[in-house]
């Protein structure tokens, strides 16, 4: 994919770092010069763009035209949503995901902004917080679709009632797929014959109904 990423702070940088990594294209976008030597340090030259991520013209220098997914990540909210109305309304962007720095402005980040993703860090850690504080509960990984849908992870009980059947002898709720699973530190890519087993730990793609269903059968009765 070709991916254009506004900021070059720690997020947008560790964003653009991952992506190269993953064999993607990519553009960083900055004008601040400390910013800007920072990121020739950990990222090729050909990826840095130096210029106003909120200015059409460089943009259309990052590449905008041929991009298929823009991440703003600025530190300021309004840029932030500057960028992505240019990208979606102006540029037909056909993915754009932006960074909530305040969480008052959350309201912000619609459709009707040019957003399809927003990033509420705040909200993202503290539900991980609360999460992890649970021990033993279903730990969500990543919300997909504005939070409709979910990944999440949860380690087999002792005492479970899917322990020992195969998938395939299992009623899983709807809207429920099982993605992976983790046994003995090593990933399984789940069949229909796959056998699970006390301390597995479950991968799940889930809606808010189906998550409450699974975690049933993987908790102790």
């Amino acid at each position: 994919m070709y991916v254009i990423v506004v900021g070059g702070g720690n997020t947008g940088s560790q964003l653009a770092k991952f992506l190269i990594d993953a064999g993607h294209t990519v553009r960083i976008v900055d004008e601040r010069p400390i910013v800007l030597q920072k990121l020739t340090k950990e990222i090729p030259a050909e990826c840095i763009v130096n210029g106003d991520g909120s200015s059409p013209a460089t943009l259309e220098k990052a590449g905008i035209q041929k991009a298929q997914v823009l991440a703003a990540v600025t530190g300021s909210d309004e840029t932030n949503l500057v960028i992505t109305s240019l990208g979606k309304f102006e540029f037909n962007v056909k993915r754009v995901i932006a960074r909530v720095n305040n969480s008052k402005n959350a309201w912000l980040f619609t459709p009707e902004m040019g957003v399809d993703v927003s990033l509420n860090q705040a909200e993202i850690l503290s539900r991980l917080t609360a999460e992890e504080m649970s021990l033993g509960d279903m730990m969500t990984m990543l919300k997909i679709r504005r939070g409709k849908y979910s990944i999440v992870e949860e380690k087999i009980a002792s005492g479970a009632p899917v322990i020992g059947l195969a998938i395939k002898d299992l009623s899983f709720p709807n809207n429920c797929v099982i993605s992976g699973i983790i046994r003995h530190g090593d990933i399984i890519l789940p069949r229909g014959t796959t056998i699970l087993e006390e301390g597995d730990e479950v991968l799940a793609l889930v809606d808010e109904p189906a998550r409450e269903q699974l975690a049933k059968l993987l908790s102790r009765p």
